[in-house]
């Protein structure tokens, strides 16, 4: 059976992702997607794992109530390609 995802949510969790490695901040995504590529994914495959950590991180906020922690966000991007936990 196929997942279900909302192509706007998705693509402003994408947009985050570019926004973070333009601005390079954090600057671990810039070092996650250049590991990541460096690792043999390609940029799309390195910015969905990257946009997967940026997805925890929105539901912990949100549906948690906790508060943006950088030390988790940054944490998440060391593990990948694993995917994160949420």
């Amino acid at each position: 059976m196929r997942e279900e995802y909302n192509p706007y949510l998705r693509a402003a969790i994408l947009e985050v992702v570019d926004n973070q490695l333009v601005n390079n901040t954090p600057p671990e995504t810039r070092q996650t997607f250049e590991r990541l590529l460096r690792e043999g994914k390609s940029e799309d495959e390195a910015k969905m794992l990257i946009a997967s950590v940026v997805a925890v991180e929105i539901f912990e906020v949100l549906n948690r109530q906790e508060p943006y922690k950088n030390e988790r966000f940054v944490k998440a991007l060391n593990r990948l390609p694993e995917l994160p936990e949420g």
